[in-house]
């Protein structure tokens, strides 16, 4: 289990969805506070930001090294420099957001992509971090967010065991008792096909740390089956609308989406339960009306036990339907009516 801001995120307690703002804000702070007032709306535990500058992940250059490749969905050909520009939170803009999200019980935290962001991020006295994917072997910049002694949650996107492994032991001998491990399929958007979700029990197993998922898919049912097979945090890209084409819009969720992912995501935690067998309170009643023996026709004493006189019905009370082929050709004792449970007694 971790603690943020005092909430427990663990198995043993509902998933802790987290509203990614990203790029689309589409330029605009007040989309940027809409999007937020919508999330907090929504039923969302968390509003995260991407702390960068185009300079601090690149540089302006423009040769095919530095492109999205062609083929690409959402970003194909387009020069990493002006993808970050267009998709990038002015840092001036963090304070108001954050405000905004603490003002409706959100918890606003960042992803920082250098230790600039780090170090103005501890200013604005965040009070988690999360590593994006492709940072993920950035050792350096995941030793300086856990020396900060705050939660740290690693996204895994991309990731071999060897690599997320040494990134848990960087985080842990920096000083970082509290990690998290999200799954994630570093495409834009991803398949449900790549989500290959059983890796999350084999993730908890190896490492012990709460695992989560960093959700690109569309809609919300993968999500929801991650929480399933164990994820206690649930991250999702949030925009206003699909339409409105932002820059991360093609894989996010629009508010009523995320307000079902709120719901969806809690019964499935609720589900899980625990390992039994029998019946739940719930079901207590419903044991009165198994099947069993009953006279289904008045009968006297001495007339004989016939398929005619003793069926098995709803409710319980009489003997078990398995018992018919002993009954049967016996006489009963007794004269009862019809719709008496039978029991050893009457034959």
């Amino acid at each position: 289990m971790i603690t943020i801001e005092g909430r427990p995120i663990g198995i043993n307690h509902p998933p802790f969805i987290v509203a990614e703002l990203s790029g689309n804000h589409n330029g605009s702070l007040d989309r940027a506070l809409a999007i937020v007032d919508a999330a907090a709306a929504a039923g969302a535990h968390a509003l995260k930001l991407q702390t960068y500058r185009p300079d601090t992940l690149t540089i302006d250059c423009d040769g095919p090294a530095f492109r999205v490749g062609d083929g690409h969905e959402l970003w194909g050909g387009e020069s990493l420099y002006r993808l970050f520009e267009r998709a990038h939170t002015p840092w001036e803009w963090h304070q108001p957001i954050f405000e905004r999200a603490r003002k409706h019980g959100l918890t606003a935290f960042s992803t920082p992509f250098d230790p600039t962001a780090v170090e103005f991020l501890e200013k604005l006295g965040v009070p988690a971090y999360k590593i994006a994917s492709s940072e993920i072997v950035d050792l350096p910049l995941i030793r300086l967010a856990a020396a900060t002694g705050k939660p740290l949650i690693l996204s895994t996107g991309m990731a071999s065991i060897g690599e997320i492994h040494s990134a848990l032991t960087a985080a842990h001998e920096a000083g970082c008792s509290q990690v998290a491990l999200l799954s994630c399929t570093a495409s834009y958007p991803a398949s449900p096909d790549e989500s290959n979700l059983r890796s999350l029990m084999v993730m908890s197993v190896l490492t012990g740390a709460v695992v989560g998922l960093s959700d690109h898919t569309p809609g919300i049912g993968v999500s929801v089956a991650a929480v399933a097979l164990g994820a206690s945090i649930v991250e999702k890209h949030v925009t206003m609308s699909r339409a409105d084409a932002g820059v991360d819009s093609a894989f996010s969720l629009e508010p009523d989406e995320l307000a079902q992912l709120v719901v969806e995501t809690r019964r499935a935690w609720l589900a899980l339960g625990e390992v039994t067998f029998g019946p739940r309170p719930s079901e207590r009643e419903g044991l009165r009306f198994r099947r069993s023996l009953y006279v289904v026709r008045d009968v006297r004493a001495g007339d004989a036990v016939t398929p005619e006189n003793v069926r098995s019905i709803r409710p319980a009370g009489g003997l078990p339907p398995d018992a018919a082929t002993a009954v049967m050709g016996r006489h009963f004792t007794k004269s009862v009516p019809s719709g008496t449970p039978l029991t050893w007694d009457l034959i």
